[in-house]
């Protein structure tokens, strides 16, 4: 099995951004609701002429030319963890390969909501360990604004849009560690988009209904999120021989102020160990982690031979850790 490790990073962010002061005329909410309760305070949302590729190939390019100094045409396999498609099909990832001009990569995208880009590490990793491939790109991204109800006030305060992309391949020392990944289907009606698809296609019915915004019962996640975030982090420390005491940087899907706090407390992590950006860019689903990572990184937060936990968690259910040192 080959050493798997991430060799350059980059992120996206769209230039408008929303307050919670600009909320404040939207809905019946405040900013310090806001801010109380979620740890939120702005977020990033999309011009009218961007999607979710437009993110992604920006957020590409920054880790595999500029961070990683690699020919596009090196790649092998291009992975898109998103939830936001542009459309239901061609893939986002085909979108990649195409304005990147990664000619010789295979693609596809990978729906696993708030724990895609955990689970695209991880399938990237499988393939490169075990000399399938050798230079693989995962971006985490999502367009969530597209998909949020502006009009419920528990729901539009949350989330917001933004990529951030990973170049990984064999490495000589230190690197992916040990990952897990889990699901629980009989949660499936937590946090859901109800139409758009099969089983309730668009109709006018649908539209009317509003159907094809996000639905989410906030109080049952919250409560699931911090033991599967927990239990996902402690899984992934004992499958690398670790202990919470070993992490130098925590790296959680920024879902929640108190979420994240909830889960440093349950493993016994001092709040300093954690990345938090929360603040500034709500939750952005698959790119929470992506982004945090590449945040971490670029303010020195995260070292060479520090050891890394990413801790994800989200609709599905599913969930995903990875301890990497750096």
């Amino acid at each position: 099995m080959k050493r798997v490790g991430i060799v350059g990073l980059g992120d996206y962010l769209p230039k408008k951004v929303l307050t919670n002061k600009d909320l404040e005329k939207m809905v019946d909410t405040s900013d310090e609701w806001i801010t109380t309760r979620t740890g939120i305070k702005e977020r990033h949302i999309v011009a009218k002429n961007e999607a979710t590729s437009d993110l992604a190939i920006k957020a590409a390019r920054k880790a595999l030319l500029d961070a990683a100094g690699m020919n596009p045409q090196d790649l092998d396999l291009i992975i898109v963890a998103t939830i936001t498609p542009d459309m239901q099909f061609p893939s986002v990832s085909c979108l990649v390969q195409k304005a990147l001009g990664a000619h010789r990569a295979c693609c596809f995208d990978v729906s696993a909501a708030c724990a895609g880009f955990v689970y695209g590490l991880v399938i990237a990793q499988q393939f490169i360990a075990r000399g399938v491939y050798k230079k693989v790109l995962v971006i985490g991204v999502e367009v969530l604004s597209v998909i949020t109800d502006w009009q419920d006030r528990n729901t539009c305060v949350l989330f917001g849009d933004g990529a951030g992309a990973a170049v990984l391949t064999e490495v000589k020392s230190g690197g992916i560690l040990s990952t897990y990944l889990g699901s629980d289907g009989s949660q499936s009606d937590l946090l859901m988009l109800p139409a758009g698809g099969s089983r309730h296609p668009a109709s006018h019915q649908t539209i009317d209904k509003r159907m094809h915004y996000l639905k989410m019962r906030g109080n049952e996640l919250f409560k699931l999120a911090v033991k599967i975030m927990a239990d996902a982090a402690q899984t992934a420390l004992d499958k690398a021989g670790l202990k919470c005491s070993d992490i130098d940087c925590l790296i959680p899907h920024q879902a929640n102020i108190r979420i994240l706090l909830a889960v440093a407390k349950k493993i016994g992590l001092p709040q300093e160990k954690i990345f938090l950006n929360i603040e500034k860019y709500g939750n952005m689903s698959s790119a929470s982690t992506a982004v945090a990572l590449c945040e971490a990184v670029k303010a020195g937060r995260v070292k060479k031979g520090d050891i890394v936990l990413l801790d994800a968690f989200g609709a599905g259910l599913v969930w995903g850790a990875c301890v990497i040192k750096w």
